[in-house]
C-alpha cells in the first residue's frame, strides 16, 4: 500500500487527468455523431441560399429560420455568401431538404484539429502540451457548440469561418504561402464579417522576429501585399454583393431583420425595433454574459426540485472555459499584443451588438470569431509549471459540456 502511495506521490498528476478527460471526451464526440445522423432536414437557410445561387439569382422563395428579410417584395437569407458555397456540391445532388449539414460541421471540426496539431508542433510544443490544447479547443471551447450544431445557419458559419481562419494561420505560420492564407483570410470574412479584423495578426506572424513592424522595403511591401490583396478582392465582392441585392455597397440587410408587425413577442425584434443593431444599451448584457455569467438551470415548482430551462443565453466563457485565465501568464511579445488587440476590437464592437449569440448553450459562440488568437496565445503561455492547472481546468470544462448535453436532452431543449 505505502508503495502504491509513493508512485501516486511522485507521479505527475496531471497525467492521470487524461483517463477523465478522454472519458468525457467520448462522450461528446459519441453525442456529436449521434446528433449528425439525427439531423433533420429543412433547418438550415444556407440550404435555400446554396439553392438560389445554382439557379443563379441571390432572392430565396422561403425561409427556415428569423434572419431572412424581405426587400422590394423579395426574400433574402442576409448572411455573407461563402458557406452557402461550400455547401452548393452537396444541393445540386440532394436539394435544399439536405441533412448533412451537421455532417459538414463535424469535418471541418475534425480539419481544424488537424490543422491545430500541425501549428503547435511547428511552435515546438511539448507533445503532452499541445494534446491538452486540442482537448480545450475540440471539447471545451466554443467550437464544440458551434460543430455539434451546425445544421443551424448561425452556427454552421462559424464552424466554415473558424476552418478558413486556421487555415489562413497554418498557411502563414508553416508554409510562409502568403497569397493563400489571404485568400481563406478573404474566404472567412465572407463567412463572418468581424474576422477582417484579424488581419493584423496575419501580417505580424508572416514577419520574422528580427523586422520592423512598419518598414517601407520592397520585401515588406511584397509580404503587405501577397496577403491584403485577396483580402481586398473579398472586400470588393462582399461589397458588390450588398449592391446587387439591396442597392447600397455597405447595406447588409441586417437592419431590415426588425418586423414592426410581427405577431409574437420576440426578444430580438424588440431590440432591433427600439434600440437598433448597435447601441450602448446591449453593452452591460452582453459585458455580464461574455465574462461573469454562469451555468445557469432554472428549477420551478413549490419546492423548486423541478428543471424547466438551461439559459438560452449562454454561459460566461471565463465560467464555461476558464483554463483561458492562464492567458494573464502570455509571453509578452508583437505576435501576442497584436493579437490580443485585434481580438479585444472584435469583442469590443459585439459587446454594443443587438445579440451575444443567441441561442446558445454553455458558450458565447461569438468569442469564436477571434478563438484563433486565443489558442495561439495560449499555445506559447502553457508551458511545463502551467500545464498541471491548465489540465484541470481544461477537464472542468470538458465536463461542463457533458452536463450542458445531458441536460439538454432532458429537457428536450436546444
Amino acid at each position: 500500500m505505502q508503495s502504491i502511495l509513493n508512485a501516486i506521490r511522485n507521479a505527475d498528476r496531471s497525467q492521470l487527468l487524461f483517463v477523465p478527460a478522454f472519458g468525457l471526451a467520448t462522450l461528446l464526440l459519441a453525442a456529436m455523431i449521434l446528433h449528425l445522423l439525427r439531423e433533420v432536414p429543412g433547418s438550415n437557410s444556407y440550404a435555400l441560399m446554396a439553392d438560389a445561387f445554382l439557379h443563379g439569382h441571390l432572392d430565396v422563395q422561403h425561409c427556415f429560420d428569423s434572419d431572412c428579410i424581405s426587400f422590394h417584395d423579395k426574400r433574402y437569407v442576409i448572411f455573407p455568401p461563402v458557406p452557402a458555397v461550400v455547401a452548393m456540391p452537396f444541393i445540386a445532388v440532394f436539394g435544399t431538404n439536405f441533412s448533412g449539414f451537421a455532417s459538414i460541421g463535424f469535418a471541418c471540426f475534425l480539419g481544424a484539429l488537424w490543422l491545430w496539431w500541425r501549428i503547435f508542433n511547428h511552435l515546438e510544443i511539448e507533445r503532452e502540451t499541445i494534446v491538452w490544447l486540442l482537448l480545450a479547443l475540440a471539447f471545451g471551447s466554443p467550437l464544440f457548440y458551434v460543430s455539434i450544431r451546425a445544421d443551424r445557419v448561425w452556427t454552421y458559419a462559424q464552424n466554415i469561418n473558424f476552418l478558413l481562419l486556421t487555415l489562413a494561420m497554418h498557411e502563414v505560420i508553416r508554409g510562409g504561402r502568403l497569397v493563400l492564407a489571404g485568400i481563406f483570410m478573404g474566404l472567412a470574412f465572407l463567412s463572418r464579417q468581424m474576422t477582417i479584423l484579424l488581419s493584423p495578426f496575419l501580417f505580424v506572424l508572416a514577419l520574422r522576429s528580427d523586422e520592423k513592424l512598419i518598414s517601407f522595403n520592397s520585401e515588406h511591401i511584397k509580404r503587405a501585399l501577397k496577403l491584403g490583396l485577396p483580402v481586398v478582392v473579398a472586400i470588393g465582392i462582399y461589397l458588390f454583393y450588398n449592391w446587387i441585392r439591396f442597392g447600397a455597397p455597405m447595406e447588409t440587410g441586417y437592419r431590415f431583420i426588425a418586423n414592426p408587425n410581427l405577431g409574437h413577442v420576440s426578444v430580438i425584434n424588440e431590440r432591433l425595433l427600439h434600440h437598433g443593431l448597435f447601441s450602448k444599451d446591449y453593452f452591460v448584457f452582453n459585458a455580464l454574459y461574455m465574462f461573469v455569467q454562469g451555468f445557469h438551470l432554472q428549477w420551478v415548482g413549490d419546492a423548486v426540485l423541478t428543471p424547466l430551462t438551461l439559459d438560452p443565453w449562454g454561459t460566461s466563457l471565463l465560467a464555461a472555459s476558464p483554463f483561458v485565465l492562464l492567458v494573464v501568464f502570455m509571453p509578452i511579445s508583437r505576435r501576442t499584443v497584436i493579437g490580443g488587440l485585434c481580438a479585444a476590437a472584435i469583442l469590443s464592437i459585439t459587446l454594443f451588438y443587438h445579440g451575444n449569440g443567441f441561442s446558445q448553450y454553455n458558450v458565447q459562440r461569438f468569442v469564436l470569431d477571434w478563438a484563433v488568437v486565443l489558442f495561439f496565445v495560449l499555445g506559447l503561455t502553457i508551458n511545463k509549471s502551467l500545464r498541471p492547472a491548465f489540465a484541470i481546468l481544461t477537464v472542468y470544462a470538458i465536463g461542463l459540456n457533458v452536463v450542458t448535453m445531458v441536460a439538454l436532452a432532458i429537457l428536450k431543449q436546444g
